[in-house]
């Protein structure tokens, strides 16, 4: 009788897990994608949200299923995501950014590619803070940045 009450509830999870997977995610993964044109160098000061304490700035643009993406401006602290991998496109400064156990340096048209888990953030800018397009996958969790030191 165990056994079959177990293997019941087994088999209702997995289809339960199953029509959340393939009903509920995929209505909540598009709602925020919209055909647009974003004019990345317009956007400055409050059009890309409050500041940080420390400056840094970020809107996001799309989500979808699988991915988000964002603009960002500032520097960040050393940092890391455990669960979302991050890919960071410069649109504008140059300097050293934290990433992995090094400084590494940066300038406009540089990618970077940050697998989670790793060390990273803004470091030394020459001069402006960067900006940049960054794409995080899966779309980063609210709890998924782990400040450093």
């Amino acid at each position: 009788m165990n056994r079959t009450v177990a293997l019941l509830s087994i088999a209702a999870a997995f289809v339960a897990g199953g029509t959340l997977t393939h009903v509920v995610l995929p209505a909540m993964a598009a709602e925020n994608i919209v055909a647009q044109v974003i004019h990345v160098p317009e956007l400055v000061g409050d059009a890309l949200g409050p500041a940080s304490p420390a400056g840094f700035r970020s809107k996001t643009f799309m989500s979808a299923d699988g991915s988000t993406i964002s603009v960002q401006d500032g520097n960040v602290v050393k940092h890391m995501h455990p669960n979302t991998n991050e890919i960071q496109y410069i649109l504008e400064g140059t300097g050293t950014i934290w990433l992995g156990d090094k400084e590494v340096p940066v300038k406009a048209g540089d990618l970077i590619i940050i697998p989670k888990g790793t060390p990273h953030g803004g470091s030394k800018p020459d001069g402006r803070p960067f900006k940049a397009i960054a794409i995080k996958t899966p779309p980063q969790a609210a709890d998924d940045t782990k400040v450093l030191n």
